[in-house]
């Protein structure tokens, strides 16, 4: 049984922040019920990493103050017409803007950003991750596929 934690003192967050890139997946999702109390999600290890460094910061600083949390649902209800299930529900199976995407490919590891308009690799935008692998490897691929997403669809 997790004992869930609650708070962490602000003395000992670089040295768990530190800690996190060291960390063997499993104790990364220890890491994850320890702090969220529930099982981790099963996204790929710079997801975890980044939400868990969050986290141990919110645990020791605080989280978002009222007025931005109040701020953020104004600016949900002005896109949905204050549906919360409507917000909730993702328009596409498009990983989360900001998540980066990792292939080694070749011996060479590729990094690409999920942007709001589509992704950048190497400093370019491209409008999808199939385009992003024919530059990469010269041959026509699943984008989904070769960076080894699985969409809702089944497509991947």
């Amino acid at each position: 049984m997790t004992t869930l934690i609650t708070s962490i003192p602000k003395d000992t967050v670089l040295t768990r922040l530190a800690a996190l890139h060291a960390m063997p997946i499993a104790e990364l999702k220890q890491q994850w019920r320890d702090l969220f109390g529930k099982e981790a999600p099963p996204h790929n290890r710079a997801f975890l990493q980044s939400r868990l460094a969050y986290r141990v910061q919110e645990l020791a600083y605080g989280g978002l103050k009222p007025e931005t949390l109040r701020r953020l649902e104004a600016m949900g209800e002005q896109l949905d017409g204050g549906n919360i299930t409507l917000r909730r529900i993702r328009s596409d199976d498009k990983p989360i803007t900001g998540t980066k995407l990792m292939r080694n490919y070749q011996g060479v590891e590729h990094t690409v950003t999920v942007r709001v308009d589509g992704y950048e690799w190497e400093g370019r935008p491209y409008r999808s991750l199939s385009a992003i692998a024919r530059a990469i490897t010269n041959t026509r691929w699943n984008g989904w596929t070769f960076f080894g997403l699985h969409n809702r669809r089944g497509a991947a």
